[in-house]
């Protein structure tokens, strides 16, 4: 009892800590550590991915609360897929019923963003119909945008982008010559599957590991980087306010 109210002042003094002006616009998580938290803790990998599932939600409330505008979440990287097909089928099926339930929450508007061409066609349709109603809904003041990176990969993105690129130049009849004489950076981001949406400002990643492993390879740039050593189901809103007030603390000079 007396560590809980302990570590309960200690959340209030961290969220008191919080300036407005300070709070990352765009947020991107790496989920990891689901498949060491479930050994840690003497259960199936499945289970792991259920309670880092579950997490997700929470974090989500927690990011709304204290004025994130947009939330990337990274669930099924391209290399996931090529798990062995014992961890992967239930890990697909947890992944569509997470999304399909923040999908019917009205406090989330969601995108896929990722290569489901890639996934199961029966998993990709499932995938675009929790999404579709998300953004047909129209604006939706107070709901946070929320990105679900599945089958995504950073050069994985970027490939497509310049595919993408290159397709709707060659519809417009230009050459190869006249598409690299005028390509701009611009370009390439206009195609990625973020486009639209800004560039993280604070990127995440649970579990200790202090690597990117290919997230959001084009758009972070410029972000700031968390590693915080909790596995995702442990991840908890004090862990969060840590690292709002890491951000906080830095000089961002965003290569000037």
């Amino acid at each position: 009892m007396k560590n809980q109210l302990l570590y309960s002042l200690y959340e209030r003094h961290l969220a008191r800590e919080l300036d407005e002006a300070d709070i990352p616009q765009h947020v991107g998580v790496i989920l990891d550590g689901n498949r060491r938290w479930a050994k840690a803790a003497g259960t199936a990998t499945a289970y792991g991915h259920r309670k880092g599932a579950d997490k997700i939600s929470e974090f989500l409330q927690w990011a709304k609360e204290v004025g994130v505008q947009v939330v990337t979440l990274w669930m099924l990287s391209t290399d996931n897929l090529q798990r062995e097909a014992e961890e992967l089928a239930p890990l697909l099926t947890i992944i569509t019923e997470a999304t399909q339930a923040l999908s019917a929450d009205r406090r989330w508007r969601l995108r896929v963003v990722g290569d489901l061409s890639l996934l199961p066609e029966s998993v990709a349709h499932e995938l675009t119909d929790a999404t579709k109603p998300s953004w047909n809904a129209g604006e939706a003041p107070g709901r946070l945008d929320v990105n679900i990176a599945i089958g995504y990969g950073g050069r994985h993105e970027i490939t497509d982008a310049v595919r993408s690129l290159l397709r709707e130049c060659s519809e417009k009849g230009m050459t190869i010559d006249e598409v690299a004489d005028v390509l701009t950076v611009a370009d390439i981001t206009d195609h990625l599957y973020t486009a639209g949406v800004p560039d993280p400002d604070l990127l995440i990643r649970t579990s200790g590991e202090q690597r990117l492993s290919g997230f959001l390879l084009w758009q972070s740039v410029h972000s700031e980087y968390y590693f915080c050593e909790a596995y995702w189901p442990d991840f908890r809103r004090v862990d969060f306010l840590r690292a709002l007030r890491d951000y906080a603390q830095r000089e961002r000079r965003l290569g000037r």
